[in-house]
């Protein structure tokens, strides 16, 4: 694998901890982030759908597909943009943008690769 298929398939594994935790756990990831817990299925339904997309990163990432690799830097930084609108909208606590971070530093980490 490139530098940049690496990145990608190590991001996979942050999605299946992070989907994983969200179906198993989601009030125990809520609360570090101080956010009220929740009994509502659609936690654990994005982290079904979290879970999902890292069987795309890692099963992806091998084959070296830089369009892939592409796609997944501009989708992983807009999801900072998208929470950060959620925060200014009020509808979530700025903790969230923490996350979005995560992802915005794994494109990076992408790019950076993708330019050496």
């Amino acid at each position: 694998m490139t530098k940049a298929a690496k990145t990608v398939y190590y991001f996979g594994f942050y999605l299946f901890a992070l989907g994983l935790t969200l179906v198993v756990a989601p009030n125990m990831l809520l609360s570090m982030f101080g956010f009220d817990p929740t009994s509502e299925v659609w936690i654990r339904v994005l982290g079904a759908v979290v879970f999902t997309i890292g069987i795309y990163y890692t099963s992806t990432a091998p084959t070296n597909n830089e369009t892939f690799f592409k796609a997944t830097i501009y989708s992983r930084s807009s999801i900072l943009v998208w929470f950060a609108l959620f925060v200014l909208l009020g509808w979530a606590k700025p903790a969230l943008i923490l996350f979005g971070g995560i992802d915005v530093l794994g494109a990076l980490w992408t790019w950076s690769a993708m330019r050496k």
